[in-house]
């Protein structure tokens, strides 16, 4: 039985702990949950928990921090690790915990239903439990849709004629990363190269968030950029007047960029079992509870998106590839430097 103690590691990674379960806050050490889950994922947890807990009476406590990070946490704490489940914002990281040895593999017929195949592992030990779109953002009034490449949106912006007119995320930025491993990916890395160069030389605007990238596109300060859908969601209901719309990348051809939140049992687990009901409810009959305050896409195809993202209208989307988004983020990192993308 593993000792459940949140000590020796706390050098780390500054983390929150947030109970959920109607016990108080926890104090280190405390076992007054049922489950223990490390989350990166940070938006509404505490309302989906509350009501997977009413429904299960399994109560859950969760510990956030970055993707990254806590895998470092996972791997440093070993079976002394109190975690039961390991929550990430990019199937990348995902498929390097499975690869590290940190998630167990599952057998369940209820996720096997509930997740499409591309979203989830293989081997059972994670799977997909929300989807955003990274595409495209744009200002109606400066920029006609007929303007965008229907085929390949993410390269037609390489196009000298969106020379000034760009935002776009930081090289730093994990959803930067991923969109251009998917472009190695899909493209191979010279072309790939070639996109991100055209991108460099149209003079492109870089931005630290999502939210100053829409504001900058409302602003008249760019004409479109590349955004995560939720966001834009995000922005309209809070600003009504927000002058930015949605675009869906590539529909004519590979589709438009997804990416996941998800999650797997950490190998070694106290309580294996309910980790699984809880990975089970949420893309189940959770799926709702999970996602819609987010404004992030269900994976589970039986059940509805949020209205204001359901008038975003349906899109074709890219085949999500884990192996490559954690295998090329390297070299996507790379790739980006070598282009002078900052």
């Amino acid at each position: 039985m593993r000792r459940r103690s949140l000590l020796g590691t706390t050098g780390f990674l500054a983390v929150v702990m947030t109970a959920v379960s109607g016990c108080g806050v926890p104090g280190v050490g405390a076992e007054s949950a049922d489950l223990q889950v490390y989350t990166a994922r940070h938006y509404d947890l505490e309302a989906a928990f509350s009501e997977f807990t009413n429904q299960t009476g399994i109560t859950v406590e969760f510990i956030s921090g970055g993707d990254a990070e806590l895998l470092e946490r996972l791997k440093a704490e070993g079976e002394d690790t109190p975690a039961d489940l390991f929550m990430t914002v990019d199937a990348g990281n995902l498929w390097n915990a499975a690869r590290q040895g940190e998630l167990a593999a599952l057998e369940s017929e209820t996720l096997d239903k509930a997740v499409p195949e591309d979203l989830r592992d293989p081997e059972g030990s994670w799977y997909g439990l929300a989807m955003r779109a990274r595409t495209v953002a744009y200002s109606p009034d400066a920029v006609a849709p007929a303007e965008f490449d229907a085929k390949d949106t993410y390269a037609g912006l390489a196009d000298p004629k969106w020379e000034g007119r760009l935002c776009m995320r930081d090289a730093t930025s994990a959803y930067t990363q991923s969109l251009v491993a998917s472009l190695i990916d899909l493209h191979g890395r010279d072309r790939a190269l070639e996109i991100v160069r055209g991108w460099v030389a149209n003079d492109v605007q870089i931005m630290s968030n999502d939210v100053l990238l829409l504001e900058a596109i409302d602003a008249g300060q760019c004409d479109a950029g590349i955004s995560n859908h939720y966001y834009v969601a995000r922005e309209q209901a809070e600003k009504p007047d927000m002058n930015v719309s949605l675009h869906w990348a590539s529909q004519e051809g590979a589709g438009t960029h997804v990416n996941i939140s998800g999650a797997g049992v950490v190998e070694g687990s106290d309580n294996p079992e309910q980790a699984r009901q809880l990975l089970e409810w949420i893309a189940s009959e959770g799926q709702n509870a999970f996602v819609d305050a987010s404004y992030e896409f269900p994976v589970n195809p039986e059940a509805e998106p949020e209205p204001r993202i359901a008038e975003f209208g349906e899109f074709k989307r890219m085949p999500l590839n884990a192996e490559a988004y954690g295998d090329l983020n390297a070299e996507a990192i790379d790739l980006l430097a070598e282009a002078g993308y900052e």
